[in-house]
């Protein structure tokens, strides 16, 4: 095992992102690009959402939430696989590698419930909005979010600890640029069907359900739309509700593929591509997405910015 020590008996060899592509350089530099953009991009909104009064309500709450699991969880991905392609050192210790499954699990599986209460928000919003105040009180609001952290705790704790001790007879290889639990449990030359069937389960319960309450409650609120009056307020109700919408697929899509059939016989590669989508890609988006579609965003950053020029 590489390292030559004792502990590198129980390392993983993370074989990196798409080994075999000619130009891995440039390909790394693109990804180290992509995810400062990202990194910056989300810190931008959260002091934007946390810094002007105006946008102190659900929504933004919300939304800063979700720019604090983007953030995050491409600091848990990107530059460990970058300090492995630049120094040539591709292990991950045992220790290591939980840590990074835990952390991208919670974060991964919280965002599934923050993205499905903000589309209740904006149900109840616009289809019950002389009730607003009452249901998303400040204070449901956190509890939810509290919620949200907590379950996605628990449940990545779980997802984490267990196939973590399967016993591993061969290669220690993950052909992945991280730890995720579907890869790892294709390394154990243990009997896992029982588990991949938990996997499934619980993938139905944080991915599939919520996908599904989401459709519904923006369904609702197309049908509300088309019965407004106000030409004004249903531009602005289908331009918010749009950019949820598309946070939405890019999220959950590449998601639900990986999850719902990792024991398929999709390849490592697709599986990869599919990673850098959703978890790289997509946070640097969601910024962008938000912050041109909407008017409030867009004028707190202009305030922000009179702050810094004017002395």
């Amino acid at each position: 095992m590489v390292g030559g020590n004792e502990s590198s008996v129980t390392d993983f060899i993370l074989v990196g992102l798409f080994p075999e592509f000619q130009h891995s350089t440039v390909l790394n530099i693109v990804i180290i690009f992509i995810y400062t953009l990202a990194f910056l991009g989300n810190i931008l909104l959260i002091v934007l959402i946390w810094g002007d009064s105006r946008l102190h309500t659900p929504m933004y709450i919300l939304l800063s939430q979700l720019s604090i699991i983007d953030l995050t969880l491409t600091s848990t991905i990107v530059p460990k696989m970058a300090s492995n392609f630049f120094t040539g050192k591709r292990t991950i210790s045992w220790i290591g590698c939980g840590m990074q499954s835990f952390f991208f699990l919670m974060l991964g599986m919280s965002e599934c419930l923050i993205l499905t209460l903000m589309a209740y928000d904006r149900y109840v919003a616009v289809c019950n909005p002389l009730r607003y105040s009452i249901i998303m009180s400040p204070r449901f609001c956190m509890h939810m979010v509290l919620g949200c952290w907590i379950g996605g705790s628990i449940s990545s704790f779980i997802h984490t600890v267990y196939p973590m001790h399967f016993p591993i007879c061969g290669s220690r290889e993950i052909h992945h640029f991280f730890c995720e639990v579907p890869v790892l449990i294709k390394l154990s030359c243990e009997d896992t069907s029982l588990y991949q069937l938990v996997v499934v389960v619980t993938s139905i319960v944080l991915l599939v359900v919520p996908f599904s309450l989401i459709t519904v409650s923006y369904t609702l609120i197309l049908l509300t739309v088309f019965r407004m009056n106000s030409v004004k307020g249903r531009k602005k109700t289908l331009a918010t509700c749009s950019s949820h919408l598309t946070v939405v697929s890019l999220f959950f899509g590449p998601n639900i593929f990986i999850y719902m059939t990792f024991t398929s016989s999709h390849s490592a590669e697709q599986d990869q591509a599919l990673s850098v989508f959703s978890n790289i890609l997509t946070p640097m988006l969601n910024p962008l997405i938000y912050s041109l579609r909407n008017k409030e965003v867009v004028a707190a950053l202009r305030k922000l910015m009179g702050k810094c020029v004017v002395p």
